[in-house]
C-alpha cells in the first residue's frame, strides 16, 4: 500500500430544495480507487465539476467519503482518533492563499502549525528557518504577508504545511489565481520539494504545462478515473484528452498535428527542445 490509497470511492453532494421538500443527490465521484507511492510527484487533472477538487479534500479529511475508503499512510481519514495524524501526514494546500495565512508576519504565520502541535520553540524556529530556505522567502520572513505578490503568498502557505513536516502535500489547484510567473514560482517550488526533501505531492490542476515533469498523471472525469499514466503516455490521447474537455501543452498538439500530416513522430511529445531533436533529422 502506497502513502496514500482510494478504495472504491463515492462522494455525494446532498442539496436540500425548500419548495419542493426534497433532497437532491449530486454524484462527485464514483467507485475512485487509487494508490499512491511515497515520494511521487502525482498530477491530477480534470474540467471543472469533474470531481478532482473533492478528491483533494478527501485526502485530507476535509470531507469524509459517502462511501469507500481513504487511506494516509494506512490511517483510514473517516477514523476520528487518527484525523490529526492524518492530517499531519497529509497537508493541504488551497487555491487561495489568503485563506491560509494567518499571521501578521511571514515567519509567524510559518510557525503557526507546528506550535499548534506543541512543538517546542527551538524546534519551531528551526523548522520555520528551514521551510523559509525551501521555498525561497528567507529574505522575506519579516514582512506582512500582505505585501507580498500572489506567488510569494502562495510559498509562505507552502512553508507553513512544510513546517509541520508532512510526508505528503496535496495541492489543490494552488496557481489557480497566479499570473503566469507566479504559476511557475510555485511549481518550481513544488518540484523542488519533491526531489530534495523527498515529499510526495498530489498536485490538482488544469494547466496542462504544470504537469509534464509528474512522476504520474491521473485524469478524472465526470467522478470516475479514465486516464492514468506517465505525462507521455497519457498527452499521447490527443483526442481523448479532448473528448474531455482538456486542452494539451501547445508543443505535444502541434506534434500530433505533423503527425497527422504524414510527418513521422513518436506520440506523446512534451517539450519544444524534444520536438526539435524529432524534426531535425526529418528535414535533412
Amino acid at each position: 500500500m502506497g502513502i496514500i490509497k482510494a478504495v472504491n470511492l463515492i462522494f455525494d453532494y446532498i442539496r436540500h430544495d425548500e419548495e419542493e421538500d426534497k433532497d437532491e443527490v449530486s454524484h462527485a465521484l464514483k467507485g475512485v480507487s487509487l494508490d499512491i507511492k511515497e515520494g511521487d510527484f502525482v498530477a491530477i487533472l480534470g474540467h471543472n465539476g469533474s470531481g478532482k477538487s473533492t478528491f483533494a479534500k478527501l485526502m485530507n479529511g476535509i470531507l469524509l467519503p459517502t462511501d469507500g475508503t481513504v487511506y494516509i499512510s494506512k490511517m483510514r481519514t473517516d477514523d476520528e482518533e487518527h484525523l490529526w495524524d492524518v492530517r499531519k501526514t497529509a497537508g493541504m494546500v488551497f487555491q487561495n492563499p489568503d485563506n491560509q495565512i494567518i499571521g501578521n508576519v511571514v515567519e509567524e504565520d510559518v510557525g503557526f502549525g507546528p506550535e499548534n502541535m506543541g512543538v517546542p520553540t527551538e524546534e519551531i524556529w528551526a523548522r520555520v528557518d528551514k521551510s523559509l530556505e525551501a521555498v525561497g522567502m528567507t529574505a522575506y520572513r519579516l514582512q506582512s504577508p500582505n505585501k507580498l505578490s500572489g506567488g510569494q503568498k502562495q510559498r509562505v502557505a507552502i512553508a507553513g504545511v512544510m513546517a509541520m513536516k508532512p510526508r505528503c502535500i496535496v495541492l489543490d489547484e494552488p496557481t489557480a489565481m497566479l499570473d503566469p510567473n507566479g504559476r511557475r514560482e510555485v511549481i518550481k517550488t513544488i518540484h523542488e520539494l519533491n526531489r530534495q526533501e523527498g515529499i510526495t505531492v498530489v498536485l490538482i490542476t488544469h494547466y496542462m504545462e504544470e504537469v509534464i515533469d509528474a512522476d504520474r498523471v491521473v485524469v478524472i472525469d465526470g467522478g470516475h478515473v479514465v486516464m492514468d499514466g506517465t505525462p507521455k503516455e497519457v498527452f499521447s490521447r490527443v483526442k481523448e484528452l479532448k473528448k474531455y474537455s482538456l486542452d494539451v501543452p501547445q508543443v505535444t498538439e502541434l506534434a500530433d498535428e505533423l503527425k497527422e500530416a504524414g510527418m513521422d513522430l513518436p506520440y506523446g511529445i512534451l517539450s519544444i527542445d524534444e520536438l526539435v531533436d524529432e524534426l531535425v533529422p526529418l528535414l535533412k
